[in-house]
């Protein structure tokens, strides 16, 4: 008696332990189904998205930037200037920091286009630097039985650019306008849109989490224009004052394109960097000058990039950079320069979405 009651007190562990694995995942049919159907509206979804980009990139583009600017309404209606004239003189201001940011970048655009054939002829002459690399390049290859091309002579590209450029400018300005109007009638209608939006749901719950959503989306994105902003501004200063000392031409314009090119994350620097580097190379007469200012900018984007802007805005909106990253690039993909812009605030609200509709947990993390 006692030895089998030995036995059974020896074997409970071992059951307690098989009772606590979990069981074994197992898919329906009802679940394949299931994630067939939303496979199946997602990639027609992406696909409507990229169809429709002339329709959608204005109309995003409007209720993107008129959240953002919101707030400045809210301002001067605390003025008692009506909400109508405030989205006028809003997008009045906008139009007004573009001109003048169109202004600083087309002067040194309208040279350059000017100089192309000596630009063209000054980079063939300072190519013959990296003839010897090029050599030795060539006599490696050779070594493993590889029959180097000869290296073509860089000649200006032959394109047919008019019907291209018409085609291009003739949508720009439909854009242009469609954009316009939905950004003002937004602005004028943003308080209505909010309480019909909250109303639409019958009970209390619902009302205040659209209310909460709503709240943080317009806070977010004002805050994340008004910081990016001052942070560009201060990008594209810094660059005029590293183009002026080191000689570079047109640093007004450098500087300007540096702050516009910089509220594209990511890619904006690097585009920017390219563009010093083949400025640099064409106004200086040794390759050693043409790296001066590309390494004072590299400085400063590093900088900003890792001090400045997360010391600024914070952890709340913060982003991981892969995910930046892969917004940009998925965005870019689907609207081109327009989405690489609207990646980071279109990331932003599904980051909010995702924190009011579905909040973490805050349970322990299970161990193993």
């Amino acid at each position: 008696m006692a030895g089998a009651e030995a036995a059974r007190r020896k074997d409970a562990p071992t059951v307690r332990l098989a009772a606590d694995e979990p069981p074994p995942l197992r898919f329906s049919l009802r679940d394949i189904a299931s994630f067939s159907i939303i496979t199946i509206a997602l990639i027609a979804f992406i696909a409507a998205l990229y169809a429709g980009r002339l329709f959608f990139i204005p109309i995003v583009t409007g209720f993107v930037l008129g959240t953002m600017l919101s707030p400045a309404a809210q301002l001067l209606s605390a003025y008692r200037i009506p909400r109508t004239i405030s989205a006028v003189l809003i997008v009045a201001g906008v139009c007004l920091a573009l001109l003048f940011m169109i202004g600083l970048i087309s002067a040194p655009l309208m040279d350059w286009s000017q100089r192309i054939p000596e630009i063209v002829a000054t980079i063939k002459a300072k190519s013959h630097v990296f003839d010897r690399p090029l050599a030795l390049w060539n006599q490696f290859r050779e070594m493993f039985g590889e029959t180097a091309p000869p290296t073509p002579a860089p000649t200006l590209p032959k394109i047919d650019w008019v019907q291209p450029t018409l085609e291009f400018v003739s949508p720009t300005i439909a854009q242009l306008l469609v954009f316009f109007a939905t950004l003002v009638l937004f602005i004028a209608s943003w308080p209505d849109m909010r309480r019909a939006a909250i109303l639409m749901f019958p009970d209390r719950e619902a009302r205040l989490r659209t209310l909460r959503i709503l709240n943080a989306i317009e806070g977010r994105l004002g805050n994340y224009l008004l910081m990016v902003t001052g942070i560009n501004i201060g990008v594209g200063i810094a660059t005029g004052v590293i183009c002026a000392v080191t000689g570079m031409p047109n640093p007004a314009g450098l500087g300007a394109l540096a702050a516009t090119l910089n509220y594209i994350p990511i890619i904006g620097p690097i585009v920017m960097f390219v563009i010093i580097a083949i400025v640099g190379l064409i106004s200086f007469p040794s390759i050693g000058g043409a790296i001066v200012p590309c390494a004072l900018f590299a400085a400063v984007t590093f900088i900003e990039g890792h001090f400045v802007t997360p010391a600024i805005i914070g952890r709340r909106l913060a982003l991981n950079a892969l995910a930046v990253f892969l917004a940009i690039a998925f965005w870019t993909w689907i609207w081109g320069p327009m989405g690489a812009f609207l990646s980071s605030p279109i990331l932003i609200v599904g980051l909010i979405l995702k924190e009011h509709l579905m909040p973490d947990a805050n349970g322990p993390l299970p161990e193993g």
